[in-house]
């Protein structure tokens, strides 16, 4: 395939002196969330200046992840980078370019911190993984590693379970098929990606695409995780206190199973809503009601008919 754009995959690596952890942080996934690209070129020219010096380990910097879809502006390329994302070696669309060269960038790192952003305003949150398990979905032994640094990003707001819920709605698309590693593969992003080979990996979800502080939180969250790892000379950053987090679970995805689907309000992530409330109505009226008490997530008005709509979350008081 050939592009209109002329594009290269860049990325900058620090070494300290003294070899021990190995951290990559990531921007622009999605090509029209900027404040990670901001904030990481922040930190670069801070540490090109001797403000800051990576003295333990290694730190590499991505800014700019999907360059076609940052080009353009837009969420995607050709398709959406954090779903599918492996190795291809007969590439068909500009993301399975990126994953060639990203996959196996991840893959020489410990930890990933991917900087994102979201549609509607909202409150920043950081995404976790799940809790150490050997199950066939995704098995995990980093736990207490991923959940204490996600604890000293600067949030307050934790969601677990993705990968899980993500799943239940790709074999619901499947007419209820048990093609597992069909769910998983399109389920599988940078940080699932990060985990698969070994590592931990958060995604921080850093404010609304032009919220002039998302830049500022993914900027502290980088100082913070470099200062947690103790790669510079700065003081630990406390965790956040417990009566000031909220953490949830996502428990159920929703598709948009006609274009002309709608929601009955503006939803924002994190507004709560009521069992019985109704969330929005199908083409033909019919209307999609909550079947729980609890929050909404990522709720997409422009999303396409058999795609992603908006998730339920619950509260997880065990986090």
């Amino acid at each position: 395939m050939i592009y209109s754009y002329q594009q290269q995959f860049k990325s900058i690596t620090y070494n300290g002196i003294n070899q021990s952890i190995r951290l990559i942080v990531t921007g622009a996934v999605h090509g029209d969330e900027t404040c990670g690209v901001k904030a990481i070129q922040r930190v670069i020219r801070e540490l090109d200046s001797g403000l800051h010096l990576i003295r333990y380990g290694s730190v590499t910097f991505a800014p700019v992840v999907n360059p076609l879809a940052h080009a353009k502006g837009r969420r995607n390329g050709d398709r959406n980078l954090n779903r599918n994302l492996f190795p291809n070696p007969n590439p068909k669309d500009f993301e399975d370019h990126v994953a060639n060269w990203l996959c196996p960038l991840l893959g020489q790192h410990d930890v990933l911190l991917d900087l994102h952003s979201f549609n509607a305003a909202s409150e920043p949150f950081v995404m976790v993984g799940p809790r150490n398990n050997d199950g066939p979905l995704e098995p995990f032994k980093q736990e207490q590693q991923e959940r204490a640094l996600a604890k000293r990003l600067g949030v307050r707001r934790f969601v677990d379970g993705w990968l899980r819920t993500y799943c239940d709605g790709v074999q619901r698309r499947l007419s209820g098929s048990n093609e597992l590693q069909t769910a998983l593969r399109y389920g599988m992003g940078t940080t699932e990606y990060m985990r698969s080979v070994g590592g931990y990996a958060l995604t921080l979800e850093c404010g609304q695409h032009d919220d002039p502080q998302a830049p500022d939180v993914a900027y502290r969250a980088i100082l913070n995780t470099l200062a947690f790892l103790g790669m510079i000379d700065a003081p630990e950053p406390e965790p956040v206190a417990p009566e000031q987090m909220e953490a949830l679970s996502m428990v159920a995805v929703y598709d948009k199973q006609h274009a002309d689907d709608t929601f009955s309000r503006n939803w924002s992530s994190f507004d709560p809503v009521k069992q019985g409330e109704e969330i929005g109505r199908r083409a033909d009226g019919t209307p999609v009601l909550a079947e729980f008490d609890g929050r909404i997530l990522f709720p997409d008005a422009a999303a396409e008919a058999n795609s992603e709509w908006y998730y339920l979350t619950r509260p997880n008081p065990a986090f």
